[in-house]
Order: structure tokens, then sequence, then C-alpha cells
């Protein structure tokens, strides 16, 4: 099978990573969590003083910033400048931040190439909220996961809570709300299935289950 470039875009707590590394691990593909990236520019501004709509800031810091993925016994790592930053990117308020920044459009250009080139070789699994819609306008398989709020922030919460016992589920909900409205609602590249996207309710479904369907419609799609 010719290698090929897959997109997965949706929502927060639709599945998309799991389900994005899962798939890639069939396939004997690349993984990329495009999201990743968004969080490693935050952490940046974060981390420079730098607030999300500050331009001439954020093109300093996307200036100066070498981000790479390396795949590794506890899955795929991240790197910025040569330190490893997996784990300090994926607080909440990275996750808030990530938004902002996702906004802006000095930031949307520096990271457009940097998954451009990621993706040149195919043989590659992109998960983010505009893989299909923007940055991979021709890939060759497009899939668009969701499930409703609820069902989204329940899985986001139990995530959280096995690290912290004192989350509480409304205010998870409401962050993610909160994110869904950023996403969809901004003018630069809103939150939207493409409109060749396969789309999935990952809701009813586990996540085995939504992976070997993902398998059906490549295979269909190749034939």
């Amino acid at each position: 099978m010719t290698p090929l470039l897959i997109t997965i875009d949706g929502p927060a707590g639709a599945g998309k990573s799991t389900v994005s590394c899962r798939l890639a691990e069939q396939l004997g593909y690349t993984y990329v969590d495009t999201g990743a990236l968004y969080r490693a520019v935050a952490l940046a501004a974060v981390t420079k003083g730098c607030v999300p709509d500050d331009d001439r800031g954020l093109a300093e810091i996307c200036t100066h910033l070498a981000l790479r993925f390396e795949n590794s016994l506890k899955g795929p790592r991240l790197y910025a400048n040569g330190d490893d930053i997996t784990e300090r990117i994926r607080t909440p308020e990275i996750t808030m931040l990530a938004s902002a920044v996702s906004a802006r459009h000095v930031v949307r250009e520096y990271l457009l190439e940097v998954q451009r080139a990621m993706g040149r070789r195919g043989g590659a699994v992109f998960e983010g909220r505009d893989m299909g819609t923007v940055v991979f306008p021709d890939a060759d398989v497009k899939f668009y996961l969701d499930a409703d709020l609820d069902t989204r922030a329940l899985r986001r919460f139990k995530e959280l809570a096995a690290g912290e016992s004192s989350i509480d589920l409304s205010k998870v909900r409401e962050a993610m709300k909160r994110r869904d409205e950023n996403d969809s609602g901004r003018a630069l590249a809103p939150l939207k299935p493409a409109a060749d996207a396969i789309r999935i309710d990952s809701a009813p479904l586990t996540v085995d289950e939504v992976v070997e369907l993902m398998l059906r419609k490549i295979r269909a799609s190749n034939n």
C-alpha cells in the first residue's frame, strides 16, 4: 500500500489522541499530535512572559523555536529546542493558552510550515483541528471524530482525575464548552469538518471499534 497522509480532526475529548496513536501503530505510520505543537508555543509564551495577543512577541518566539517529535517506549515525545516538554504542556493553563495562541495568524503560519514539512513523505496520521481543512486539504483520507459535550467532558474528567483528586466535572465541562466556542467561532481556521471528511461519532464506540472502522474506510479508499 502506498504510504498515505491521514488527517483526524475534531473537538477536545472526542478521542482523537488515543485513536490517532492506535491507528498509526496499526498502519506502521508516524503519529503527529499537532495540538501539542500549539501547546509548545503556549508554553514558550508563558516562559517568556508573552501575552497571547502580542503578535510581535509570538513571532520572535516562533523564530527561535525548533520543534520535533521522537518515538519512545512511552510513546511520542515532543522536544522544543532540545528539551523534552511532553509533560509540561499538559496543564489546564497551557490548554487554554494554546487555544488563544492558535487563533493568531503569526503562530498558524509558523506551524503550518512545520506541519507540512513533517507530512511531505506521507505515511503519517496527523491529529488536530484544521488538518483536513487548512493544513492538508489534499490529504488521502480525512476523518472528523466527534462526540456530544457531556461524553467528552466525562472522558477528560476521568483523565484529569487520575492525577488530581480535587478536579470538578462541572468545571471541566465548562472549560471544554469555552474551548469549543473559541475553536469553532474564531475567524482564522475555525474548527469544522472538511467537506470530504468521513465523520464518526465516537460516543457509542470503543477505541478499538473506532480504529477498526477507520481501517475499513482507509482500505476501501485505497482500492
